[in-house]
Formats: C-alpha cells, sequence, structure tokens
C-alpha cells in the first residue's frame, strides 16, 4: 500500500512531468524533422532530453534534495532518504522528432527498490496517467475530472491487440520482426506504437490487450508498469521472471500467460 510520502511524491511527479511536457511541447522546433544536416535534428532532440531531464531533477530537488535519481540522460545519485526517481524524459524519441504524437515524459518514484508512484504525461494527446501502490491508476484528458483505469476484458488471444516495440540494432531487430511475423497470424494483430510508457498506459486503458518487447531500461518502464499493474494488468519478463532487458511483457489476465508462453517459445528474449 503507499505510504505517507506518497501524496507527496505524486504531487511533484505530476508537476515535474507536466512542465517538461510543455518544454518539449513549445521547445520543439517546427521544421525539426527536415533539417538540413542528418545530424542536427538528432543534436536538438538530445539538447531537449537534457534539457527536460534537468528540469525535472530540478524541480524535484527543490523540495526532495536528499532523494536519489536515475534518468536515461545520465542523472544518478544514490540519495539519502530512501526514495529513487527513474525518469525517462522524453520517451518515444524518433516520433519526437518525426513530429509524430506519441511521445512520454515518464517519472517513478521507488521507495527501496519498489515503485509507489508513477506518472507518464503525454502532452500531444493531452493526457496523463498516474498512479500510486496500492491506490489503482488514474488519467486526465479530453474529459471532465480524473478517469479511473481497468483494463479491458481479456479475449481470446487470437482476437487480442497487442503492442510491441523494435530495437536500432539491425541484427536484433531482425529477430524482433521474425517473432512478430510468427505471432501476428495468432492475434487480432500488432501494433508499433514507438513508446513503451504509453504502451503500458494504453494497456491500463484498455486500448490494448497486451504489450510487448525487448530491450528495455528501467526508466522506459518504471512508471507505465505500475500504472498497467494497478490497472489490473499483470506485468512481467520471461516466465517466473520481472520484466527486464531481457523480455517486457503486460497484458490483461487471459491474454498475459499465453503471450508470455508464446513469446518463451519464440524465443524473443534472445537473437
Amino acid at each position: 500500500m503507499s505510504g505517507p510520502q506518497s501524496p507527496e511524491l505524486l504531487r511533484l511527479a505530476r508537476e515535474a512531468a507536466r512542465r517538461a511536457g510543455e518544454l518539449l511541447r513549445d521547445g520543439r522546433p517546427a521544421d525539426l524533422a527536415v533539417a538540413a544536416t542528418k545530424s542536427s535534428p538528432i543534436d536538438i532532440v538530445t539538447e531537449m532530453d537534457i534539457a527536460a531531464e534537468k528540469l525535472i531533477t530540478d524541480v524535484i530537488s527543490d523540495h526532495r534534495p536528499d532523494d536519489g535519481f536515475l534518468g536515461e540522460e545520465g542523472a544518478s545519485s544514490e540519495g539519502t532518504s530512501g526514495i529513487r526517481w527513474v525518469i525517462d524524459p522524453l520517451d518515444g524519441t524518433v516520433n519526437y522528432l518525426y513530429g509524430l504524437p506519441t511521445w512520454s515524459v515518464s517519472i517513478a518514484a521507488e521507495q527501496d527498490g519498489e515503485r509507489i508512484v508513477g506518472v507518464v504525461a503525454v502532452p500531444m494527446r493531452g493526457e496523463t496517467f498516474h498512479a500510486v501502490r496500492g491506490g489503482g491508476a488514474w488519467a486526465t484528458g479530453s474529459w471532465e475530472g480524473e478517469r479511473r483505469l481497468t483494463v479491458r476484458p481479456a479475449p481470446p488471444l487470437d482476437q487480442a491487440l497487442v503492442s510491441t516495440g523494435f530495437n536500432y540494432v539491425a541484427e536484433v531487430k531482425a529477430h524482433q520482426a521474425e517473432v512478430a511475423r510468427r505471432l501476428i497470424p495468432l492475434l487480432r494483430d500488432i501494433r508499433r506504437g514507438g513508446s513503451a510508457a504509453v504502451d503500458l498506459c494504453d494497456v491500463a486503458a484498455g486500448r490494448l490487450d497486451g504489450y510487448y518487447e525487448r530491450g528495455l531500461n528501467a526508466w522506459d518502464v518504471a512508471a507505465g508498469d505500475l500504472i498497467a499493474r494497478e490497472a489490473g494488468a499483470l506485468t512481467g519478463g520471461r516466465p517466473g521472471e520481472r520484466p527486464s532487458r531481457d523480455l517486457t511483457v503486460a497484458g490483461t489476465p487471459g491474454v498475459f500467460e499465453p503471450l508470455q508462453r508464446l513469446l518463451e517459445d519464440f524465443g524473443a528474449w534472445h537473437d
């Protein structure tokens, strides 16, 4: 269950995610995807990534200077409070580069290694997802007020809509494509959203029946995993294991286990 610090941690995470999302949304050059040189758009995205992470760590540190951090762009400190923040300031970098809307800011708080708060802001959708351990998963968006999230009733696997992602290393991507080729006839269909955090939140919101991906880092999934589980999803890695770089799987009960078994049979976790 949530602890006495959770309301403060949630408030800080939501504020930091909102401000970072606004920075990324409003600071993105309109011509970013068609810049004159190959390196310049990547450099700009990297600069935005770093600026967003700094904004997040500054907001949190101003209120909680003794907390630790683990961030994609290099924020790393142990802290002395027992709280560590796990941050992905821009999940869905390629979508951001091309002007696609599916990118997010992901912030989670851990207490003694256990995730207790998660926030994922999706600025171009106008949506923010959040959860406190034991308190359910919630979202704000174009609707009025906060909406409690609940996963979809589980369909038969051949009617399940499942999302995945692909690595940028050619050999790994080729293996992932082969796994997807074998899965597609056994499912309703596969989607490729481009942001692990958003995919996990879409499982929570009932927009997907399942999700899997190989090669993810802690900051990719920390907030989204908590949000999905608090909405009733099951999450894990290989059978009997927690999500890891080898494999992350999430799904509504009834989809999770058969999907996980297929991924194990197909060797989704290795080349």
